[in-house]
């Protein structure tokens, strides 16, 4: 695996996909809504910081901020270069937004966002689902080669990051073993979730799980959209899988990825998990979506 595109798979594994998964699992509804983290409970925040390093050096740092009211969520996610790696590379700032609601069938956003800047160039991209559709809006407008088009019926049934990262969570034990559309509005992947087994909280060196931690592998496959360093087949038979630790960090099912590590030609990248709190809405807070 290269190591521009395992670092920004990380990122993308620790923030974003946050977890993964439309059209996943066969949960019965009642137990998938039932995972979800505001699922009979007071309507709450919940905040988790992430560092990633390489070879022991800080490397992007990714803060999530979510709110879980009933079955409804609204997440949102901040990633950034911090120390060496902001010093030596060129400038990253990445924001991602989604809500929507948890269903049966795993998370079903309503809308989804993402604002990047690379460099000096900023670029945005809102999408918004209703009907089973997807229809998208770019800034500044994407114009992809022909042999880059995604077309509707690659569209359809895929979710932003973020809420495809929901779902992952929302799956709880059944994290795993699962293939999940993602669409970040110029590339549409499959993200492939394998279970290797699970690791003693007493080992895992996180501090704050509750019980054994899910051990999972996630390769990817590229469907369709802009790639340029990265072969469009599947890439579990010539790359070595990123390696990601989901655990329960309050009293719901729910799983939150806590530790990443991902091999590169390089050296080794890891996650790890910084920081989890949560506290209860104010009323007002549960009652005006934040915009």
């Amino acid at each position: 695996m290269s190591f521009r595109k395992a670092l920004l798979t990380s990122a993308l594994c620790m923030g974003f996909i946050w977890g993964a998964a439309a059209g996943a699992p066969s949960l019965a509804q009642s137990a998938a809504q039932s995972a979800a983290p505001g699922a009979g409970q007071e309507a709450r925040q919940v905040d988790i910081s992430y560092e990633i390093t390489f070879v022991g050096l800080s490397g992007f740092r990714i803060d999530v901020n979510a709110r879980f009211n009933g079955s409804a969520y609204d997440v949102e996610t901040h990633t950034f270069k911090e120390g060496l790696l902001r010093a030596v590379t060129i400038h990253y700032d990445g924001r991602n937004r989604a809500w929507g609601g948890f269903t049966g069938a795993g998370a079903q956003p309503t809308a989804g966002s993402m604002s990047i800047i690379v460099g000096d160039k900023p670029r945005t991209w809102v999408a918004q689902y209703a009907g089973g559709t997807m229809t998208e809006k770019h800034s500044p407008e994407w114009k992809p080669q022909p042999q880059q088009t995604i077309s509707e019926e690659q569209k359809r049934g895929s979710l932003d990051p973020l809420s495809a990262a929901m779902s992952v969570g929302l799956a709880g034990d059944g994290a795993c073993d699962r293939t999940v559309p993602s669409n970040d509005g110029k590339r549409r992947i499959d993200v492939i979730l394998k279970k290797v087994g699970t690791e003693p909280a007493t080992t895992a060196g996180v501090p704050g799980v509750q019980g054994d931690l899910l051990v999972c592998e996630i390769y990817t496959k590229r469907i369709a959209g802009e790639f340029y360093d990265a072969p469009k087949e599947a890439e579990t038979e010539r790359e070595r899988p990123i390696k990601i630790w989901f655990a329960r960090m309050d009293q719901t099912p729910f799983r939150y990825p806590v530790k990443m590590e991902a091999q590169t030609g390089f050296g080794t990248l890891r996650g790890k998990l910084l920081s989890f709190s949560e506290r209860a809405l104010t009323p007002q807070e549960s009652q005006v979506p934040r915009r």
